[in-house]
């Protein structure tokens, strides 16, 4: 493969992953979490270096990549843990998330203010993974992919 062709499947997997999250979240009704919402930055840095990538040449935009789908894959693992219970959530894993919201707004039925969001909790799973367990496997994967663009820079 060309190092065109794998900043473009990293730069798309990036896409498709993001937009995934999106899709969730305003198609399927889940509120991210912290953690969700953390693991969301990396992959949009990825897609802006991807597409510079695409314009330059070298090894430094492909390996800041793979350093960004490493962060998001890190993030993404240790938010399994605490779905898990491996590992301690944030101390805004737990929160209300309605803080902000007034007794009003919340005997409103006309008004929708959502419920609190747990990191500690798996809102959907596939073959057993969670959201953010398949974030974590398919990013450092694509992590991968980013290192083999810059080997053939």
């Amino acid at each position: 493969m060309t190092r065109t062709s794998l900043i473009w499947i990293a730069t798309l997997g990036s896409a498709l992953l993001l937009g995934g999250a999106f899709a969730f979240q305003y198609f399927g009704g889940l509120i991210p979490c912290v953690l969700c919402l953390y693991q969301r930055w990396p992959h949009g840095v990825a897609i802006l270096i991807g597409l510079l990538a695409l314009r330059g040449r070298g090894a430094a935009l492909p390996l800041l990549g793979m350093l960004a789908l490493l962060m998001t894959a890190g993030i993404g693992f240790y938010h399994a843990g605490v779905e898990l219970g491996w590992f301690a959530g944030l101390a805004t894993c737990t929160v209300d998330t309605l803080q902000g919201i007034s007794a009003g707004d919340l005997l409103n039925t006309d008004i929708s203010v959502g419920k609190p969001v747990r990191c500690d909790a798996v809102p959907w799973a596939a073959l057993g993974v969670s959201m953010a367990g398949w974030n974590a496997i398919i990013s450092a994967a694509l992590a991968v992919v980013w290192g083999l663009a810059a080997r053939k820079a």
